[in-house]
């Protein structure tokens, strides 16, 4: 598998504004999400664990979903949502913020919703190849690959942003699917007290999660355990506790391109300098890991 991500970023950013037709979608397959957060990197419960532990619990989003035919449902605020039993089935990725950047080989800085760990500047991931890479990042699109699905590399080129793809053999560490047989307790978690979310499934669909209604999940994730839909209370306890009082650079980065955001997919409007002192101001001065640059 050989890729050719320099100016690219089609995997870390929604790309849809800038060619709809081209870009892909999250909502398709049997379980569409409830929110719309474009390609949201479903973490192992390890991986949220080892975020939390660093202090960045404020970076990290639930995922419900719309259940299939067959599923099991529990309705909240008049909306079905896929369950085991009566508690709805989640995963938790990575947020989203709106930040200036021209991925896919476009030259003009727009709008886009962004990962958190994503550099607007160099449109490198700030930690690329250390220890909380998430696995899904780090092995795309073998996955894709491996299904015989289209990749998000395949898509950019489709768009015009050039040769993204240049070897798709399927490399022999790929690991399980997310979503396949394994996932319950690893990528894929159960909440445990469905009545307590009135309320949360609005805010999940409007994009306007709060604090406490982002920890509740991530707790819940960290209280499972791989193999098994069971959640320790306590354990969830103490995780949504120190994810509902994270205050990372990445939390305040994310409040901050948030309230300097203008819509979705419009120019910038700054100049090269100005974006990237903003930059600077908002990631890099503030604690952001840095890059290395494009070889």
């Amino acid at each position: 598998m050989e890729l050719r991500c320099e100016g690219c970023a089609g995997c870390c950013v929604d790309w849809r504004p800038l060619a709809p037709d081209a870009a892909g979608s999250d909502r398709t397959g049997s379980r569409p999400p409830l929110d719309d957060a474009y390609d949201l990197v479903p973490l192992t419960r390890d991986e949220i664990a080892g975020f939390l532990d660093d202090g960045l619990g404020d970076a990290l989003v639930p995922r419900l979903f719309e259940p299939a035919e067959g599923d099991d449902a529990v309705r909240i605020d008049g909306v079905d949502v896929a369950s085991a039993g009566d508690r709805p089935v989640f995963a938790v990725g990575l947020r989203k913020p709106p930040k200036p950047v021209a991925p896919i080989g476009t030259d003009e800085h727009r709008w886009l919703d962004a990962c958190v760990f994503l550099d607007p500047t160099t449109l490198q991931c700030r930690i690329h190849g250390g220890e909380r890479y998430p696995r899904t990042c780090a092995t795309y699109p073998a996955h894709n690959l491996e299904l015989d699905a289209e990749t998000e590399c395949e898509r950019v080129e489709g768009a015009g942003g050039g040769d993204r793809l240049f070897d798709d053999a399927v490399p022999d560490d790929t690991p399980p699917l997310p979503f396949g047989p394994r996932a319950a307790g690893a990528t894929v978690f159960a909440y445990p007290d469905p009545g307590a979310l009135d309320g949360v499934i609005d805010r999940l669909r409007a994009d306007r999660l709060t604090a406490a209604d982002r920890a509740r999940f991530v707790g819940a994730a960290v209280g499972s355990s791989p193999g098994s839909l069971a959640v320790s209370r306590d354990r969830m306890a103490e995780a949504r506790t120190r994810a509902r009082d994270a205050d990372s650079w990445a939390g305040r980065a994310i409040r901050a391109w948030t309230e300097q955001a203008a819509g979705d997919g419009d120019p910038v409007g700054l100049d090269p300098d100005e974006r990237e002192r903003l930059v600077r101001e908002l990631e890099d001065d503030a604690g952001a890991p840095g890059t290395s640059g494009w070889s």
